[in-house]
Formats: structure tokens, sequence, C-alpha cells
């Protein structure tokens, strides 16, 4: 079936977490390779994200410290300095040539209105928090098909993780686009579960063509 949507992850997708990550380091008083480092072995792991901060404060409430960090005009949040230079214009070139355009992923609800701000036009974004529901739960893929009233087969789901994005959309009946940049694609590129994805890129600079 010819693919009619596309939706995009966020981070390591369209958005770049590294000013995000080091921006924490510094609010735990931890040198930002350091920081870094242990996110990366964290990674390698397959743990789960938030386990880094259990190495450097064992207990942190993670949500209140951003309650703290926004208090005091250091919000958790990205904004246009963290944009990777081909998602823009990927949006616009896909929109143009008459795809549905989505961006979905496991975010806070503030990212929908960042997300706008920095300048992406989609016709739907969405966010785990408002869902309800975050990857790879089946459920969130389901509200995908569902937002877009399309069956799976039509829809495209791009994002930098097999274990939360490419299997899961495979999974869902979507094609899976892994798109290799970020600290989880750097690991995850090495697992032959990377066989399952429908297309492997590097950028976003093809994306348009590769689907027309």
């Amino acid at each position: 079936m010819t693919v009619k949507a596309v939706f995009f992850d966020v981070g390591e997708t369209l958005i770049s977490e590294d000013r995000l990550w080091r921006a924490w380091a510094h609010h735990l008083g931890v040198p930002p390779d350091v920081f870094l480092a242990a996110l990366d072995d964290v990674i390698r792991r397959g743990q789960d994200h938030r386990q880094v901060f259990e190495r450097f404060r064992p207990g942190l409430d993670i949500e209140a410290a951003r309650r703290d960090r926004a208090a005091s005009g250091d919000p958790d949040i990205f904004d246009a300095r963290d944009l990777y230079p081909d998602a823009l214009p990927c949006l616009r070139t896909l929109r143009a040539r008459g795809f549905t355009v989505g961006i979905a992923g496991n975010q806070p609800a503030q990212a929908e209105a960042a997300l706008k701000q920095v300048g992406f036009e989609a016709d739907i974004v969405a966010s785990s928090t408002r869902w309800g529901v975050a990857k790879p739960s089946p459920a969130f893929f389901a509200k995908i098909a569902a937002a877009t009233r399309l069956p799976a087969a039509a829809i495209a789901y791009v994002g930098d993780r097999l274990d939360n994005d490419v299997i899961p959309a495979r999974d869902a009946g979507m094609r899976a686009i892994f798109l290799m940049r970020g600290p989880w694609a750097r690991h995850q590129a090495r697992r032959p579960d990377i066989a399952r994805a429908d297309m492997v890129l590097h950028d976003l600079d093809a994306l348009a063509d590769r689907l027309t």
C-alpha cells in the first residue's frame, strides 16, 4: 500500500538532545562528559534512560527537579537551538508533496507547543502525555492510525530507536524508518533486528524522494 502519512519521533529524530542532557549535568553538578559517558553506558546496557540519574543522584524526583529548573529559568524543554538542520525542510517537502505529516513521541504535553514555536508545520502534533500512552505500547501506534483515519499500512513512522520506534511500528503494520543518529541509534544499529526496518537513513534529506 502507498504511504500517505509520515509520522516522526521527536528526540534525536527532529531535535538533538545533546544540549538538554548537558543542562542536566550542570544542574546535578556533574562534568558533562562524565554524565554523557554514563548515559551512553545506560543505553548500551538497554536500561531506561532515567537510570543515568540514579548513578549521580539516587532517588531523584525528576519531575520535582524539572519544576525547580523551570522556576530558576532553566526549563527542560527544547528550543530552536536544538533543531536538526534537515528537520524543518523535510516536513515542508513532505507536506508539499501531499503527505499527511505528524509528530508523535514520548514527550511531555508542553512539547506540542514547543514544536510549533520552533517552526514545525504538521497536520497532527501529539505527545505521549496527552494521549495517556507511550511507546513502545501498541496503543500508541493505534492512536496514530486513529488520528489519521488511515490503515496502518499507509503510515510510515520515523525514529532513532529500534526498540521504541521501528519494531513496534512494524508490529502495528506500519512502514518503519530507522534514522541512524543520536546515541540510541549508534548502539542499536549493531542489532540484527535492524533488518526489520523498511528503510535506514543517516539523515532526513532523502526521505521525501525515497517515499515518493
